[in-house]
């Protein structure tokens, strides 16, 4: 197996573009391919000032050393959700990275910072943890870029994870949720600009370009994550895959070139918001969704007891 470009031996087989690479050129390969995402979206301008949304795994550690090999000025940004050991170590992951590099890395730590965590907040708000982890990050970024005057928030989705929400939206005809799948969210009512400029990689590229860079990145899971339905429509774009390959790469980018249009709503149809009460964010009621979830988190709860033992129940 030799590379297609310097007929080298290769390292890994890319089956969507029928060609192998050697390291060289696998790893030219990610930022050219990140690059042109980029380009060809207008995601950022030359050198731009972005934050980025860092998890401790494969593909936000990867897409923020792409950005800094590309000539951007790329800070990272961790939230710590609390949970558990697996808390410990993405952030763990997530700040050696940054110190190795010599990079800056912002943290908010949510227990420390507003009283709560995910495994328990989730319970007393009555959401789905992976609910009240995307919510709760979401704001915390969003916040952070708009304090910090980033041009941008980088998230690492890869093409893997767009094809697997288009699949579930698709599926259920989320038209509202269809209408804001795309590689970049413009800045509007006080939310700042949201790109993603791995869409042209896919998990298995990301975690190659990982270790060919001697990025340790968090291989675990989530210990909340099971039962979410993304998971598996992954597995399914995957079977598919193995037997068409460059299928989710034709899924994907034919939404996005012959069918996001459609979706798109137009000014009249965006909700009016305004400032939230408790933390002046944008929201479209008196509260925003994560004040609501921090008061429901941290809001004290009455203890039942059993009147004959005189025990908690």
């Amino acid at each position: 197996m030799k590379c297609r470009v310097c007929k080298a031996p290769a390292i890994i087989d890319i089956r969507r573009h029928n060609a192998n690479f050697c390291t060289d050129h696998f790893l030219r390969l990610c930022r050219d391919q990140t690059a042109k995402a980029i380009k060809d979206f207008s995601m950022l301008e030359p050198g731009a000032h972005v934050l980025v949304a860092v998890s401790g795994g494969k593909d936000s550690l990867a897409v923020w050393d792409i950005l800094i090999e590309l000539g951007y000025r790329a800070e990272g940004f961790y939230v710590g959700l609390g949970i558990g050991a697996y808390s410990d170590s993405s952030g763990d992951h997530a700040r050696r990275f940054a110190h190795d590099r010599g990079l800056t890395l912002h943290e908010v730590d949510i227990r420390r910072e507003y009283g709560f965590d995910v495994p328990h907040g989730s319970r007393a708000a009555r959401r789905t943890p992976c609910s009240a982890c995307g919510l709760s990050k979401r704001h915390l970024f969003d916040q952070a870029a708009l304090d910090g005057g980033f041009d941008a928030v980088v998230t690492g989705h890869n093409l893997d994870d767009e094809a697997a929400v288009l699949m579930g939206n698709v599926l259920h005809w989320h038209t509202d949720f269809l209408a804001r799948q795309h590689p970049v969210l413009e800045a509007r009512d006080g939310f700042p600009r949201k790109v993603k400029p791995l869409i042209r990689l896919t998990e298995r590229e990301t975690a190659a370009y990982c270790v060919l860079r001697g990025i340790d990145y968090l291989i675990d899971e989530c210990p909340m994550a099971g039962g979410n339905k993304h998971l598996r429509y992954k597995d399914a774009l995957n079977a598919i895959e193995r037997d068409s390959a460059g299928a989710k790469f034709d899924f994907y980018f034919g939404y996005l070139a012959r069918a996001a249009d459609r979706f798109a709503p137009g000014d009249d149809d965006r909700p009016g918001l305004t400032r939230c009460g408790s933390c002046g964010a944008p929201t479209s009621a008196e509260v925003c969704a994560f004040c609501r979830l921090v008061g429901a988190a941290t809001e004290p709860q009455p203890i039942h007891f059993d009147r004959k033992r005189r025990v908690p129940k």
